[in-house]
Order: structure tokens, then C-alpha cells, then sequence
């Protein structure tokens, strides 16, 4: 018997019209654990290595993780993995609600399409009973619209429903895949669902779940529900808002937005606006904010309300999560939230990621104001701010005119224009717009996340250590007396000796080593998430949280039998990171890749940085060049991807190195 796991993917031909319900190999939840880590295998073995991400023989795949279903609080991540169309790298983006759940108790732990449909349809899966049915009649749907169309159809309420906009039947490079209060936003995966031709994935499933030891689980799990209340009843003093909540931002609930409009870039991720907050402007964006959100909502089995149904008069109520509230406003310079409510709704029927297409409309504009973009790629535009960037959005997502262009991305879009515009897509990594945030002095910590990160999104790989050093000596000894998720007491000596001037701090403290440390562990908790399906909101984001290194193990060896001890479920960290990476790395990528923007910093240190990355690789067992070594593959178990790189020449065979024995049990 399999155990949190059905033990059953569902495979779906697109091409061929075939559907396929098959067993997985256990084997691979003792490597991989599941979600992200099990994508990454099947992604390797499957997807030719330069496949082009729109090819029918690129995968797109639809995972819960290894813990969702069960009773752990917070477990519901659908984990969405492919080839990118904006980073051409793996891309993988996590999301909310009910779908995954809902799947397994349907009976599959994973959805994986391949191949293309020639007409645009939406998969039905009800149990055992799995239907490709055809979808023109939802064609240009909004994603919301297109979830509850779907729902009256098969007149199942409860269906959870995971649909692209047009901007996904566009192939739009941002496009997203929206379910219910929340989405798969990042890196275009909804552009591959559309380029498959289908528009949604609908689940209902009442099966049953088995869990190996269930009093346990059930104990195990009322611990981290007593550990959240104490937390909330003991909060963090001192801790920017952002982190002192449980859970993903809890951007909906909270009003005072001085930390976020303030410290984030406006426009196009080039203007910080120190003086913007005042009593004014909190005052009407409160009044805004609370007129138009009419309750807190959250996912799946989760204590936390971080999203929000929004309901603004005129327009379509829809749910509204983390930091769309600003994102809009903010790349506009529109003074009034009220537009960031307005335009998130239609942007969210469209399926876009909140974070790149406003930073590609300022970019757009900044264009044309430097007479890159002429006035004729306007043609029938509106003067003022808001309707320039409401019309650009219809163009984007029609991919019409100059939003052809834009539809790609930033990156990609000053390639293609050219007479100087790269130098306006000036934050990007890998290609990916990232968060609208700049900082001052050089981070080493940040440095590193930002740089070396598989998903090219900051989010997914910051959390657990402190942003920034604490001002006193009391506010330190406070804040580590009860840190016990820490894997190693080190770190609260680094938070301890962590000051905002002199020669411990930023750029040389915390030292390289050090910031190679706490990457690393802020890493392997992400990859951890990512493998349960557990939300970072309760692990691996914020400070303290409930999930941490040390009951993770407890939790796993109950619900699934296998009894993992820390350093096991680290060596797996590591086997599906140094995998992820090794994705990248046979897809092109590149030393030179690993680069923040010319402007992130206000000063660079060139000599810094370069010793931070050369200590980073190092420290994971990668050559000068970012790729795992020989050594490291084969101590992980991943002897087949050394193989590989060798014959492709990415590394050279110069040392005999006997396979490392990895013993599953069936």
C-alpha cells in the first residue's frame, strides 16, 4: 500500500487524444520525495534536452506534493513545472486552493500532457473517469469566467478548476494559470498550457488518502497548529510586516503600505519614492482597500488568509492575493489603489503574471518616452497614465501591434526593438523580470539568492534568516532565544554579531561564508516545500515558522511510512537541487548567466562578488563554472546525469569514481 501518495500519475497524449493511468515507482518518493523533486526526474528523463518549449515533446506537468491531501496544515501547492518560454530553463511556479487535493483524492498524484491538441479543449477528470472534451465555446474566456462556465457545465460545483485567459491561448510569455484564489503566475507555464490548446483542467475526486502511522500524524500536525497560535500571540517584534505574519504576505489584510511603497522600485523598477507615505494617501488607500474587499479567504486545510475576494462596483468579483494590490499602481505611478483593484481584475480573467506585465507596460512607456517606441506604435492609445497602461494591456494579451512585442517579455522585447531599448530592460535575470526591488548596499546573502536560483524568482528562495541586522543587543538576544528551526546554532551567532554599520555589516558581513550558509539553508527549506507541496507561507518564508528542519523528518516518516531522519531528508534537498540544476545546465545555462542587473546595487564589488559565487559552487560541489562536479552526482545517486554530461562533453571523465550505493526499499 502506498502511503500520503496514491502511487498513480495520469498521462495525456494531446496529439493522439490517449489517456493513461500508471503506476509510479516508489523508488522515486524514497529520492525525491515528490512535487517539484519528481518533476524534475520525469522532466529529465523525458523532455529532450534542447527541446524548444512550445514542441509537443515538452512536458507540461501538473503535481501535488508528497503531503498535500494529508492532514498537514498548509499542504495544497500544486507544483507546475515545464520548459520556459521566457528563460528557456526549467520553469516551475507553485500554486494554492484546492486542485491539488482535490487530485489526489481523485486518485493521481500528477497530471503530465504532452504532445498538442488540434483543437482547443478541457480535461474532466472524475475518479477513474477521465474525459478530453472539446472547449471552443470557451475560447477568449476570462479565467475565472472560464472556471465557473466549466463548472455549471459538468454541473459539479465542487469541481476544482485550474484555466488559462487569452493570454495563454496567445502564447503570451507571462501568461498564467489561475485556480480559484490563486495561480501559477510565473515564467509563462500558462503560455505552454495554451500552446497544448487547453484551456483547462477540471478535478472533482472523492477517494480516500492512506496515511502510514494516522494518530501520529494527527499529534504531529496539532503541534504545528499550537506552534502557529503561540507564534501570533508572541509575535516578532522589530521584523518589517512582510515577515511577521505566518504565511505569504498577508498583503490583503494589512493597510499601512509605507515599507512596500516606499522601498519598492516604481514605474520601471527605477524609482524609489522615500517621502510617497503619509497620513493622506493611508487614509484613502484604506478606505479603498476595505470598501472593496469583502472577506479574507484561504487554501486548502490552511489557517492563514492571505488572498482576498474583491469585489469593486462595475466589475467582476474575483480573488485577489500578496502584492497585486500595488503592483499595477505602482508600475503606472497612479497615486490611487483604486486602479490597482480595477486592473488587477482584468488582468487576472486575461491570466497574467502581476509582477512582469506591469513592469513591461512601464517599460513600454519609458520606450516611448525616449523615442524609442514612436508615436505610431500608440496609434489609438489614451493620453492619460491609466488608459495608456489598460490599452497596452489588451495588446499585450491580444498580442496586437507593439504588444506583439511586448507580449515576450522585457528581455526579449528590447532584443527585438533595438536602437538602445536593452538598456531600459534593466531587471532581468535569466532573462526574468524580477521583483521591482533595488538595493542600496550589497547584500551578500541576497547577492547570491538572487543570482543562483533555478526559478529566477527571489520569493522562492528567501525566508527563514532576518532581512536585515537587529538595532540592540536586547532586540538579538529576543529574537534567537526561541529560534529553535535553526539547523545549526551558527546562525544565531551571525544574528548576534550582525550590525547595520561598521565592519560587520553589509557588503562584508555576514562574511562569504556565512552568506553561503544561510543560502543554502533557506534553499534546502524551499525545495523541501516544494517537494510536500507544503506553502512556504508555513515553512520556508517567514521567520519562525511551524515547518522547520527538524520536525519536517516526524512529519514525512508519519504520513508515508518511511522514516526519515534529518541528514536523510537533507541528502534529498541536495539530490533535487543539484537535479534542478542540472536541468539548467544541459539546457545552456551558463556562469554568465548568474548575474544580478548593472544597477541592483547604487556600488558594485566586483572582486566581492566574484568570491561569493566562486565559494557558492564550491560549497555545493559544482566546478568554477556552476556545474556539479563528477563527485557530487554520484555521491547524490545521480551517476546518470554524469554520465550524460560527459557525453556531451559538459564534463570531462579524467577520475574512475565507483557509483554510490543507493539502497530503496520496495
Amino acid at each position: 500500500m502506498r502511503y500520503a501518495e496514491t502511487g498513480y500519475n495520469l498521462e495525456i497524449d494531446l496529439t493522439r487524444g490517449n489517456i493513461e493511468k500508471v503506476e509510479t515507482d516508489p523508488a522515486d518518493t524514497k529520492l525525491h520525495l515528490g512535487g517539484l523533486g519528481t518533476n524534475a526526474k520525469i522532466l529529465w528523463e523525458r523532455a529532450p534536452a534542447d527541446v524548444d518549449p512550445f514542441s509537443p515533446e515538452n512536458l507540461l506537468i501538473f503535481s501535488t506534493g508528497l503531503l498535500c491531501g494529508t492532514p498537514a496544515p498548509g499542504a495544497n501547492r500544486t507544483i507546475v513545472t515545464s520548459y520556459s518560454p521566457q528563460t528557456l530553463l526549467t520553469g516551475y511556479s507553485m500554486m494554492g486552493g484546492f486542485w491539488a487535493p482535490e487530485l489526489k483524492y481523485a486518485g493521481y498524484d500528477k497530471v503530465i500532457l504532452r504532445g498538442k491538441s488540434p483543437d482547443l479543449v478541457y480535461i474532466w477528470i472524475h475518479n477513474d473517469k477521465i474525459e478530453i472534451r472539446e472547449a471552443k465555446h470557451l475560447s477568449g474566456k476570462g479565467a475565472v469566467e472560464t472556471q465557473e462556465l466549466i463548472r455549471k457545465e459538468l454541473r459539479e460545483p465542487n469541481a476544482q478548476v485550474a484555466a488559462i485567459g487569452l493570454a495563454g491561448e496567445n502564447r503570451v510569455y507571462m501568461a498564467s494559470i489561475e485556480q480559484g484564489r490563486s495561480s501559477a503566475s510565473r515564467l509563462g507555464l500558462g503560455a505552454v498550457m495554451g500552446d497544448k490548446r487547453v484551456k483547462a483542467i477540471a478535478v472533482r475526486g472523492t477517494k480516500d488518502l492512506n496515511i502510514a502511522r494516522p494518530m501520529e500524524m494527527f499529534n504531529l500536525c496539532n503541534d504545528v497548529l499550537k506552534y502557529i497560535k503561540f507564534r501570533n500571540e508572541n509575535p516578532v517584534s522589530n521584523v518589517m510586516t512582510i515577515l511577521q505574519g505566518l504565511g505569504s504576505p498577508q498583503e490583503m489584510l494589512h493597510v499601512d503600505e509605507k515599507w512596500h511603497t516606499e522601498n519598492f522600485m516604481w514605474g520601471n523598477s527605477r524609482t524609489r519614492r522615500k517621502e510617497f507615505w503619509n497620513e493622506e494617501i493611508e487614509k484613502k488607500w484604506a478606505e479603498t482597500q476595505l470598501s472593496v474587499r469583502k472577506r479574507l479567504i484561504s487554501c486548502y486545510n490552511c489557517p492563514m488568509k492571505c488572498g482576498a475576494i474583491i469585489s469593486v462596483p462595475g466589475i467582476s468579483t474575483y480573488m485577489m492575493k500578496c502584492f497585486s494590490k500595488l503592483t499595477y499602481s505602482m508600475a503606472a505611478f497612479v497615486e490611487d489603489i483604486d486602479f490597482g483593484f480595477r486592473i488587477a481584475q482584468r488582468a487576472t480573467e486575461y491570466g497574467v503574471d502581476g509582477f512582469s506585465v506591469p513592469q513591461t507596460m512601464a517599460f513600454a512607456i519609458e520606450l516611448l518616452e525616449a523615442d524609442i517606441l514612436k508615436s505610431k506604435d500608440f496609434e489609438g492609445c489614451p493620453a492619460d497614465n491609466e488608459g495608456r497602461f489598460y490599452w497596452l494591456l489588451d495588446r499585450i494579451v491580444r498580442r496586437e501591434g507593439i504588444g506583439n512585442i511586448l507580449a515576450n517579455g522585457t528581455y526579449w522585447a528590447a532584443k527585438e526593438i533595438g536602437h538602445g531599448a536593452e538598456a531600459y530592460a534593466h531587471n532581468n535575470i535569466k532573462k526574468h523580470e524580477q521583483l521591482p526591488l533595488k538595493l542600496g548596499m550589497l547584500n551578500p546573502v541576497y547577492y547570491l539568492m538572487y543570482c543562483t536560483g533555478e526559478k529566477a524568482n527571489i520569493t522562492q528562495i528567501e525566508g527563514q534568516f532576518p532581512q536585515a541586522p537587529f538595532a540592540t543587543v536586547e532586540e538579538k538576544e529576543n529574537f534567537i532565544k526561541d529560534w529553535i528551526q535553526v539547523p545549526d546554532d551558527k546562525f544565531k551567532k551571525i544574528v548576534m554579531e550582525w550590525e547595520f554599520r561598521g565592519e560587520k555589516s553589509n557588503p562584508y558581513f555576514p562574511t562569504v561564508d556565512m552568506a553561503v550558509d544561510i543560502v543554502d539553508w533557506q534553499e534546502m527549506m524551499h525545495y523541501i516545500d516544494d517537494a510536500l507541496g507544503v506553502c512556504a507561507g508555513l515553512s520556508s518564508f517567514p521567520l519562525k515558522p511551524p515547518y522547520h528542519i527538524h520536525n519536517y523528518p516526524e512529519i514525512i516518516s508519519a504520513a508515508t511510512g518511511m522514516d526519515i531522519d534529518e541528514e536523510g531528508l537533507k541528502e534529498i534537498y541536495r539530490r533535487n537541487r543539484n537535479l534542478l540544476r542540472s536541468l539548467n545546465i544541459r539546457r545552456g545555462l551558463k556562469r554568465e548567466d548568474e548575474q544580478i542587473p548593472d544597477d541592483h546595487y547604487k556600488k558594485r564589488f566586483p572582486e566581492l562578488e566574484k568570491e561569493l559565487l566562486d565559494a557558492y559552487y564550491k560549497f555545493k560541489g559544482w566546478s568554477a563554472e556552476g556545474v556539479p562536479t563528477k563527485r557530487t552526482l554520484y555521491d547524490l545517486g545521480l551517476d546518470y546525469i554524469a554520465e550524460d554530461f560527459i557525453e556531451r562533453g559538459i564534463l570531462i571523465d579524467y577520475e574512475a569514481i565507483p557509483a554510490k550505493e543507493v539502497i530503496v526499499e520496495k
